[in-house]
């Protein structure tokens, strides 16, 4: 039997480069020999363009999966990606992952409507205590980037499927590393050339001189002189400040910005351009139609396409201006290594990005020969590498082979994975035992001793070496008399390892009794530094450097009147 496959994704007229993509895969993924139908899931709230429903079969959501159809899921990292996610955690299938990070859309359907309890939840079963610990944080309104970032929110999402499915190899290497029970493969992403692309001269994408030129008008451009491009929905990892601001630079005068695609309104693109003096070159057009979207590609001379963080995934929009035969500037940074050398420059990220791009543009754009050769090799990089015939017969055939292949985790409630222990840096409660050898009494005048100091770690947290620095545990022992500590100035005792929950430690030292008198012990109330005259007191407890002493975080402390 053939694959019968029910596909889930968003589709025109939904404002998502994964519904173009969607569009354009779909009849090269009915073609495949293997492919024996294809029908579509109707997914809530997302009508579909009358050219695509009148094309396909159309089926309900209640029925995906049913007589052994196989989901094959398009799965993006915002509120378009709702529904799918919810169905993918139900009913396993082939996830087509075009986000390694999948946080925003993870607290855009919990944070974002007040459901807390459901963010901890999930990010707690994707990241352990660590999930637990920042959804704590966002609780009470910390929403810094880095977490975002740093916890992809994915893993119970790809245990759950058949098999995982990735634009570049990249992206492939950091879902095998972080889970190796997944199976996961980089397919290519299909994107067709533009009909004019087979033009010997790449900067020729759609007719003349003339016809550029009226292109340009018809977007408030000069019809001479440089045009750079920014394509895509716009939010700061986009880097397009940086962009803005390498305007202001000297030689790059006479340069305009075309930004085409809808900005968030955490970005603030008109602010920036007034603020570096650039307004009046920077044009930015919102969500344009597909036929607009290539004309001004068509208007550019080059293209800029950074992001810093990322959340991996392979630009669709970058990959269509590659097949429009224009050039393109990217960071230096994660899913872009698997582009060539030869098809994009290359700039890093950091706070020096924005002057080193300017540099790079006014180099680029210096050199014509230089750019038709990069736009030549992007048309030459996308025919080969991104065929759309040969990218649908990648996915069909991981779908034929993982049809029947067991998911990684059996439910999508599975418990939260194993992660490393919190650090004694970051934890609060390091509750310990400590127990000392050789300190038993009577000592004797002058006797010195070779102390065993045992110290076990009862926390949730791992302490770390002392050789850490901040955060690092270490053992004092003082030996007080008169008001003084007879032991001042001694190296502290510091661990030798880290020292992980649930372990113990023995460190040594040697300690002589000097001349004195005992006195009973002391009041349980008196407070421990009140050593009463011709009392000698032994005292131990572990510390943190950079910090205070363990017993204030729940630790163990040890003492006695010798």
């Amino acid at each position: 039997m053939g694959l019968r496959i029910d596909f889930v994704s968003p589709l025109p007229p939904a404002r998502t480069g994964i519904a173009d993509y969607s569009r354009d895969l779909l009849p090269h993924l009915a073609a495949q020999p293997q492919v024996e139908d294809i029908r579509l899931i109707a997914l809530p709230g997302q009508p579909l363009a009358p050219e695509v429903a009148a094309g396909w079969e159309i089926a309900e959501a209640r029925d995906l999966g049913a007589g052994g159809r196989l989901p094959l899921y398009q799965m993006g990292n915002n509120r378009w990606h709702e529904a799918i996610l919810d169905l993918a955690l139900r009913v396993p299938g082939v996830l087509v992952l075009h986000d390694l990070v999948l946080h925003h859309l993870l607290l855009d359907v919990t944070v974002g409507r007040d459901r807390f309890d459901l963010y901890k939840q999930r990010l707690t079963g994707d990241h352990g205590w660590i999930g637990e610990a920042v959804a704590v944080a966002k609780r009470w309104g910390a929403f810094g980037n880095a977490p975002i970032f740093a916890l992809p929110a994915r893993r119970a999402l790809l245990r759950r499927q058949r098999g995982v499915l990735v634009h570049g190899e990249w992206a492939a290497g950091v879902v095998r590393e972080e889970d190796p029970e997944v199976r996961v493969r980089a397919v290519p992403m299909g994107v067709p050339l533009p009909a004019s692309s087979s033009s010997s001269s790449s900067r020729e994408l759609a007719g003349d001189a003339l016809w550029r030129a009226s292109v340009r008008r018809r977007f408030g451009l000069p019809e001479e002189g440089p045009v750079l491009g920014s394509f895509g929905f716009q939010t700061p990892i986009k880097r397009t400040g940086s962009a803005t601001r390498a305007l202001a630079s000297p030689g790059l005068e006479r340069a305009h910005l075309l930004v085409v695609g809808e900005v968030s309104p955490a970005l603030d693109l008109e602010g920036e351009a007034r603020r570096a003096g650039v307004a009046e070159r920077v044009h930015v057009t919102g969500f344009l139609p597909f036929a607009a979207f290539a004309e001004a590609i068509a208007a550019c001379d080059l293209c800029i396409n950074l992001r810093y963080p990322t959340a991996g995934e392979t630009s669709a929009s970058l990959l269509r201006v590659l097949a429009a035969g224009c050039p393109a500037v990217v960071s230096d940074y994660a899913q872009f290594s698997d582009l060539p050398a030869a098809v994009a420059a290359r700039v890093r990220p950091g706070v020096e990005e924005p002057a080193a791009l300017a540099a790079l543009l006014r180099e680029l754009l210096a050199d014509r020969g230089r750019l038709r050769a990069m736009g030549e090799a992007a048309r030459e990089h996308v025919r080969m590498r991104h065929d759309p015939a040969e990218a649908a017969a990648a996915v069909a055939g991981a779908c034929g082979e993982w049809r029947l292949a067991a998911p990684a985790a059996a439910c999508a409630d599975e418990p939260p994975p194993r992660v490393q222990a919190p650090s004694s840096l970051a934890w609060r409660r390091l509750d310990g035992e400590l127990e000392v050898e050789g300190a038993e009494l009577p000592w004797p005048e002058g006797e010195r001793r070779r102390l065993r100091i045992r110290l076990r770690n009862r926390s949730a947290a791992r302490w770390f070496a002392g050789r850490r620095g901040p955060g690092g545990v270490a053992v004092v022992v003082k030996l007080i008399a008169n008001g003084r500590d007879l032991l001042a100035g001694r190296p502290w005792l510091s661990l030798p390892r880290d020292l992980p929950p649930g372990e113990e430690v023995v460190l040594e030292t040697e300690v002589r009794r000097p001349a004195g008198r005992s006195s009973p012990p002391r009041l349980p109330e008196a407070p421990r530094w009140l050593v009463p005259p011709g009392t000698i007191r032994l005292w131990i407890e572990p510390h943190l450097f950079g910090g205070q002493a363990l017993s204030e975080l729940g630790g163990p402390v040890w003492e006695r009147d010798i």
